[in-house]
């Protein structure tokens, strides 16, 4: 097989440039891919029939031993359309206005109005965008009467969705991320007897994704501490000091329908329940064990790790979305097809990059360009397993500020990290790696932390775009107020989360210690307004 050297890594890089220097993603990673086709197949030509097989078959691929077509990719983009046209009428037809105003109610003084609109963020799980939008039209008006600024609305707004979506079960997300571990899975070996589970990898992740965890808790740390620094506690003081004026008419508030909780809440409920019901049935159908398995934690996590996610959250949230069809039928059929339209346009650039990043995953793996292999045996000698999440997060954190995008960033980083940290662990150690090694884990998260991260620090962010403008608030002062907040729950994540783990610091032991430095740096370094 062919030795690609450094050019191996020339498709990836020049993704990543691209995207930096034209802020969009969908063609930069076309671009590395044209590059990386030119690099493999040596002509134009070849290259081009390469290609076009190599994006087909990031869709669907033909398994000689199964005898069958393996279409786990488009179920995964079935799956995020779907949730895209449940987001969409959900919210035409009037359900999660009339949840966020019941919980906007409760809302009486400035902890409660941030806190109100923190807890809003955790039951919006489904979907960040969907997240973004709703948080910041609905709470403005509330926020403004409480005097909050617009400064800390859109930071309470985009700290909260990404995370939440990350981490939640159902959820937008929760499918790209899982495919994007099972690609890195691919051609990769384990000690002999592991059973290695892209689902149950993402399980076991979520406790070391110090960052995603820590920037979720520190946001009700801050409302509840009344304490702000730095450009956000200037931002807050000009707010809480303005004379009082009449409220700002919010077009977009006034015009969101006004129906029934259950019409938000419902469809979720059937979403998640579909979901986990599938995953129960068909991980013992897998795993060929009893019902009785389920009795115990460990039966638990074989038969979710056994299971079929893909299967189950495309039928989950098929059917949530006919449920949520069902219970806005006053709105009119007319109008709740182009809700659900105007759902599904939403999330067509995230199933774009979704291809993209599966073509570069492809692209860069072991039977074409090798890059894993190479970085491994570089990396192998020269960095310590115990520094590879730490090393992990930072990079992913560099590229997705880079670009803007999390979403680019795991499709471009996992597949590489996961089989360089199972070749770096097996130098190390000399034998073969255990799926549920603690570095592998540490490193998977890393990169699903470290991508947020970025986002959260990055200028040219989705999130960070949608979160300013539905929150009233000025794009540049947003990202002044909110990256001082990143950047503190960022660098404890390294202090007290990713260097620890990597020494083998147990991991309760990490977060009492990442907790307490988030709450007394606050405490020592804030003021109140």
């Amino acid at each position: 097989m062919h030795d690609f050297g450094w050019w191996s890594l020339v498709p990836p890089v020049v993704a990543i440039v691209m995207a930096i220097a034209t802020r969009r993603v969908v063609v930069s990673l076309l671009i590395g891919l044209v590059v990386g086709a030119l690099i493999w197949k040596g002509s134009p030509l070849a290259a081009i029939g390469g290609l076009t097989f190599m994006l087909r078959d990031s869709l669907a691929v033909y398994d000689d031993v199964e005898k069958a077509w393996d279409i786990g990719h488009i179920k995964v983009l079935l799956f995020t359309l779907m949730m895209g046209a449940m987001v969409g009428t959900v919210h035409r037809n009037g359900g999660m206005a009339a949840v966020a105003r019941g919980v906007a109610n409760w809302a009486s003084n400035r902890r409660r109005g941030q806190l109100a609109t923190w807890g809003l963020g955790l039951i919006i799980f489904i979907d960040d965008y969907a997240n973004s939008l709703l948080l910041g039209h609905t709470m403005r008006p509330v926020t403004d009467r409480l005097k909050i600024s617009r400064e800390k609305l859109a930071y309470l707004v985009d700290s909260t969705a990404a995370p939440v979506a990350g981490l939640a079960l159902i959820s937008t997300w929760v499918a790209g991320e899982i495919s994007y571990i099972r690609d890195g899975l691919a051609g990769v070996t384990f000690a002999e007897g592991t059973a290695v589970d892209a689902f149950q990898l993402f399980m076991l992740s979520i406790p070391t994704r110090f960052y995603v965890l820590w920037a979720l808790l520190f946001v009700p740390i801050v409302a509840w501490l009344q304490r702000d620094f730095g450009p956000m506690l200037a931002a807050e003081r000009r707010a809480a000091t303005a004379s009082d004026k009449p409220l700002e008419k919010d077009s977009a508030a006034a015009d969101m329908p006004m129906g029934h909780w259950a019409s938000a809440v419902v469809p979720i409920l059937v979403t998640v329940l579909v979901t986990f019901a599938w995953l129960v049935y068909s991980g013992l159908q897998s795993t060929e064990q009893p019902w009785s398995v389920l009795r115990t934690l460990v039966g638990w996590v074989d038969v979710i790790g056994g299971a079929g996610s893909t299967d189950a959250l495309m039928f989950g949230s098929f059917v949530g979305w006919i449920v949520a069809l069902i219970a806005g039928y006053r709105c009119g059929w007319v109008v709740l097809q182009r809700a659900s339209t105007t759902g599904v346009q939403q999330v067509l650039p995230a199933c774009a990059i979704l291809w993209m990043a599966w073509t570069m995953s492809d692209m860069t793996d072991s039977s074409h360009l090798q890059t894993a292999t190479f970085l491994a045996s570089g990396i192998g000698e020269s960095v310590a397993p115990w520094a590879l999440p730490t090393i992990v997060f930072g990079l992913s954190s560099l590229v997705a500020f880079s670009t803007g995008t999390s979403w680019g960033t795991m499709g471009i980083l996992m597949p590489i990290v996961i089989p360089t940290a199972v070749q770096v662990l097996a130098s190390a150690t000399g034998s073969p790696v255990s799926g549920t090694d603690t570095i592998l884990i540490a490193s998977i998260a890393s990169v699903l932390a470290g991508a947020i991260w970025g986002d959260h620090c990055s200028p040219i962010s989705d999130t960070t775009v949608l979160s300013s403008s539905a929150s009233g608030c000025d794009h540049i002062a947003h990202v002044r107020t909110q990256m001082p907040y990143a950047l503190l729950v960022g660098a404890i994540s390294i202090a007290c989360g990713t260097l620890p783990v990597g020494l083998g610091v147990p991991l309760a032991l990490t977060h009492v210690a990442g907790i307490s430095a988030l709450v007394g740096l606050l405490w020592v370094f804030g003021k109140k307004i």
